[in-house]
C-alpha cells in the first residue's frame, strides 16, 4: 500500500535527519522559542463563515509533478492576498517533491499561519516544526495508534503548535476524538488506493462535536462542493491541486467561496500629494481622505483644496461629470473627499469643510455624542465618528450615535488618529448597523477582512504606502484585490 511505503521511507529519512541534526539540538531549539503562541491556527480557522487552508505542493504519489515551475514562495504569498486563512506546506521530499526550506522561508514571510504537513511519526519532526516556524503539525491517524497520537498532541500542544488530526472513517475519527484532537480533519482520499469521495467529509461530520474545528481535505473543486461542506456544518476546507493549477488564486478563492453580496466601499486616505491623485482617479476608491490634525500625512487648508480641485478636475477628464446629489451616504458617484480631524474646535470644522469643499467630517479624536450632535445642527455635511476598539463594548457604546458613519480603528493608548495596527475583528461580529473598517488593512489581509467582518467599507492609508509615501502600485495592487473578492 502506498501510505505503509510512504511510512517506510519516513522512517529511514528521519533517521538521517537525527545524524545530521541531533535530536538533543533539535529539542533545545524548539524549546528555547516562546510556547505561549495562542494557537493561531486554530484562531484564524474559526474567523470567518468558511475557511481555507491552502496547500503549497510541488507533487502527489496520485498525480505525479503538479507544478513544474515551483515559484513556492510566490505561490503563497499569492493565497495570503487571496483571503486564505493559512497555508499547508509539505515537507515530505521523496513522494511529494517537499523541502523544509519552502516550510521555513514561508513562515518567515506571510503573516498567516502555516502548516507542516508530513508524515509525522517521530517527535523529532514536531521539533523540527517548532524550529522551522510552523504553527501547526499533521497527525495522520492510519500512520499512529492512539496513545502515540495523544503523546504527540500533547507534545505539540506544549509547544504552541496546534495538530490537525487526520481521518479517513468512523474508526479513525473516534481516535481523533480519543487522543483529544481540537482540529480533526477527513481525508476524502483514501490513503491505501488515492480514490477520492467527497462525502466522506459530510457522512462522518455527525461524529464529531460542533466545538471541534472540523476540516474537509481533498476533492474539492467547485463553490458547490464547498456549499455542501457548508450546509452540513462544515466550515474549513483544506485544497491543494485545485488551487496550484490555478493562474488567479484571487479569482479562484473568490470564485470558492460563493458570491459576497455586496460591494464594500474604499476609502483611501491620507493622501496629501498631487502626485498620487492620477493613482487615486484610476483605482475610483469611494473616498479619499485628507488629514488635517497632526500627522506625517497632514495637510494644510491650501493643499486640501488643491487636492480636491485636482480630484475633481482628474475626474471629470477621466470619467464625465459625476452626479453631485448629497442625500445619502455613499449616493453621488464621483469620488467623496473626507477631512479627518482630531478634536479641533466646532467653528474652524465647519470653516474648513466650507473652505476646501469637503463632504464629510471624520472624527477621531475624543469627541463625544453631544459634540457630534452640535456639528450636525451646524452644518449639512456628514459626519463620521472614528472608534479605537479593544473590545466589543468599545463598538456597542456607539451604537446609537447620531454620526452618520462610524468608524473603527485598533486602539492604542497613546494615539489619535489611525493606529495602521490591526485589532480583533471578532469583536465585531454582533454590531448592528454599517461601519467602516480600519487598522492594519493592506493587500495581504483586505480578501479575509471584507469576508469575515462584511463592512459597509474598508479604510486604507499605511497598506497603500512604502517608507510613509503612498505607493501608485500598491494602490493598484490593493484595487485589484478588491475588485477580484466582488463576484
Amino acid at each position: 500500500m502506498i501510505l505503509d511505503t510512504i511510512v517506510e521511507a519516513t522512517k529511514i529519512r528521519v533517521a538521517q535527519e537525527k545524524q545530521v541534526e541531533s535530536p538533543e539540538a533539535v529539542k533545545a531549539a524548539a524549546l528555547a522559542l516562546p510556547s505561549d503562541t495562542g494557537f493561531p491556527f486554530e484562531a484564524a480557522l474559526r474567523q470567518q463563515d468558511f475557511n481555507f487552508i491552502c496547500e503549497v505542493k510541488k507533487a502527489s504519489p496520485s498525480k505525479g509533478i503538479i507544478a513544474e515551475h515551483f515559484p513556492y514562495l510566490d505561490i503563497a504569498k499569492e493565497y495570503e492576498v487571496a483571503g486564505a486563512a493559512a497555508i499547508s506546506v509539505l515537507t515530505e521530499p521523496d513522494f511529494f517533491k517537499g523541502d523544509k526550506k519552502y516550510l521555513q522561508e514561508i513562515a518567515s514571510t506571510v503573516k498567516i499561519p502555516v502548516l507542516r504537513k508530513d508524515f509525522i511519526i517521530d517527535e523529532y519532526q514536531i521539533y523540527q516544526a517548532k524550529v522551522w516556524g510552523a504553527s501547526a503539525i499533521l497527525l495522520i491517524c492510519a500512520c499512529l495508534d492512539v496513545p502515540t497520537l495523544t503523546k504527540f498532541r500533547e507534545l505539540a500542544d506544549s509547544l504552541g503548535l496546534s495538530s490537525l488530526v487526520e481521518a479517513h472513517d468512523e474508526h479513525e475519527v473516534q481516535m481523533a476524538i480519543d487522543c483529544g484532537a481540537r482540529i480533526i480533519g477527513v481525508n476524502n482520499r483514501n490513503l491505501k488506493d488515492f480514490t477520492v469521495d467527497v462525502q466522506n467529509s459530510v457522512r462522518l461530520r455527525n461524529l464529531v462535536r460542533d466545538d471541534v474545528i472540523f476540516v474537509s481535505e481533498s476533492g474539492l473543486e467547485t463553490p458547490e462542493d464547498i456549499q455542501v461542506l457548508r450546509d452540513n456544518n462544515i466550515g474549513v476546507a483544506l485544497m491543494g491541486e485545485t488551487f496550484m493549477r490555478s493562474p488567479n488564486k484571487v479569482e479562484k478563492l473568490a470564485y470558492l467561496y460563493g458570491p459576497t453580496y455586496y460591494t464594500p466601499k474604499v476609502k483611501m486616505c491620507g493622501i496629501s500629494k498631487v502626485e498620487t491623485i492620477p493613482a487615486v482617479v484610476e483605482a475610483k476608491p469611494d473616498y479619499m481622505g485628507l488629514v488635517f490634525a497632526p500627522s506625517k500625512r497632514q495637510v494644510t487648508v491650501e493643499q486640501a483644496k488643491v487636492l480636491v480641485e485636482e480630484l475633481h478636475k482628474q475626474y471629470i477628464d477621466t470619467y464625465g461629470e459625476p452626479v453631485s446629489e448629497h442625500d445619502t451616504i455613499g449616493s453621488h458617484k464621483h469620488i467623496k473627499t473626507v477631512g479627518v480631524f482630531v478634536n479641533e474646535i466646532l467653528e474652524n470644522l465647519i470653516t474648513i469643510a466650507d473652505d476646501v469643499g469637503l463632504d464629510i467630517i471624520q472624527l477621531h479624536g475624543d469627541e463625544d455624542e453631544a459634540f457630534i450632535q452640535s456639528l450636525k445642527e451646524c452644518t449639512n455635511i456628514e459626519v463620521w465618528k472614528a472608534v479605537q476598539i479593544r473590545s466589543a463594548a468599545d463598538a456597542d457604546a456607539w451604537i446609537d450615535s447620531s454620526a452618520d458613519m462610524l468608524l473603527f480603528d485598533a486602539y492604542h493608548k497613546d494615539e489619535r488618529g489611525g493606529t495602521g495596527e490591526v485589532f480583533d475583528w471578532s469583536s465585531l461580529d454582533a454590531f448592528e448597523r454599517p461601519f467602516m473598517l480600519a487598522g492594519g488593512i493592506d493587500s495581504t489581509n483586505v480578501a479575509r477582512a471584507i469576508r469575515t467582518v462584511r463592512p459597509y467599507g474598508i479604510d486604507i492609508s499605511s497598506g497603500i504606502e512604502t517608507n510613509g509615501m503612498k505607493n501608485n502600485e500598491k494602490i493598484k495592487t490593493f484595487t485589484k484585490i478588491v475588485k477580484g473578492i466582488e463576484r
